[in-house]
């Protein structure tokens, strides 16, 4: 049984299309992140799971229940939205049991389940405070605690680090992870952040023209990406797309780019064709290494490597074509010169059709 699934759902706003026959699975007690970009979808997707949206068309099931119709009280889902949305005259306390409050439980019951949160997201220290004396972390921390009152098993996080710095979002996606351990519960989480996704998110679905375009385990997804969207978004530096041709027939084929020249593994009953895209992230791309024989090198220019801590990020260049690199500084003995070789696992290259985007195979040694 799934937390929750949603099958074929669509939502329209003044005809325009905002999702469409969109097909979603949740496991239970997973962490989910949704990531999408800016106006994707990806608020109007919680709303619709929590309720506070009915769907034009499709099916919300709830650990089993058909939930499409059902009022957002009777879905049982801890829900943290995206403003802090704080009353300003009621205690951190009191902002926090509101929820408890309103479904009538008594205060010698709210007590003890405020104290649990507000230790869990270590704001006990603020209790007694007024919003307006709470700095912008602290504020998220006691909307955070406020959603997870709930007796619930199913937690729902609409982009609430949206305007942090990084350092107070760095904090808080320690405290996500902890949370969702300590509670045992199942969280969906949406994002346009790359960086979020890929520290917070056990598995992952990407949300882009209404669908969810792939899911899967973050692992999973990052380095087998289905989609081009997915390529270029969903990780730093952005990977780079290369023009390739490719030739051959009954199984076997090989692909020619400005970089690389290699044998090709098609996925079955892929339709070929001679123009294809190659994407390769700039982590998958080594420099300066010798590596196994099976490995494809070619030669490039170093034009600039920028300093980001603990790695540094080389802009390479090669004929016409710009690429990105990326180097641990345990290694930066290794530039010696402006001319390097780089290196890459042929099966590190993905490859896509250059009108849909869908992935067609990747490479093989």
């Amino acid at each position: 049984m799934y937390a929750i699934e949603l099958s074929k759902v669509s939502k329209s706003y003044k005809k325009k299309s905002v999702l469409k026959d969109l097909d979603l699975k949740i496991n239970e007690g997973s962490f989910t992140v949704i990531f999408g970009g800016p106006a994707s979808g990806k608020s109007v997707l919680q709303r619709l799971v929590v309720g506070l949206e009915k769907p034009d068309s499709g099916k919300i099931t709830i650990r089993g229940k058909d939930s499409t119709g059902v009022i957002p009280s009777e879905r049982n889902i801890g829900y943290v939205p995206q403003s802090f949305a704080l009353y300003p005259h009621y205690s951190v306390f009191d902002n926090i049991s509101y929820p408890l409050v309103l479904a009538g439980a008594k205060r010698s019951e709210i007590t003890p389940v405020v104290d649990q949160a507000a230790s869990l997201l270590k704001i006990t220290h603020l209790l007694k405070k007024k919003p307006n004396q709470l700095s912008g972390g602290e504020k998220q921390r006691v909307a955070i605690a406020r959603g997870i009152v709930k007796n619930t098993e199913i937690f729902i996080f609409d982009d609430p680090l949206t305007g942090l710095d990084f350092k107070l979002r760095e904090q808080l996606f320690d405290d996500f992870r902890r949370l969702r351990e300590a509670l045992n519960a199942t969280f969906v989480y949406t994002t346009s952040d790359p960086l979020e996704t890929l520290m917070m998110a056990g598995e992952i679905a990407v949300l882009a023209k209404g669908h969810i375009t792939e899911q899967g385990k973050i692992d999973d997804v990052y380095h087998h990406p289905t989609h081009t969207w997915t390529m270029l978004s969903l990780g730093f530096p952005e990977a780079t797309l290369l023009e390739g041709t490719l030739q051959g027939s009954n199984g076997r084929y090989r692909c020619q780019t400005k970089l690389f020249d290699f044998n090709v593994s098609l996925a079955p009953g892929t339709e070929t064709s001679s123009q294809v895209v190659v994407g390769v992230r700039p982590q998958h791309l080594h420099v300066n290494e010798k590596l196994g024989v099976q490995w494809l090198t070619t030669n490039a220019e170093l034009l600039l490597s920028e300093d980001l801590g603990g790695e540094l990020v080389l802009y390479l260049q090669k004929g016409d074509l710009t690429f990105q690199s990326v180097l641990s500084h345990q290694k930066d003995h290794l530039l010696t010169s402006e001319n390097v070789s780089v290196s890459v696992n042929p099966e590190s290259l993905v490859i896509f059709d250059p009108l849909s985007g869908l992935k067609m195979g990747q490479g093989v040694v």
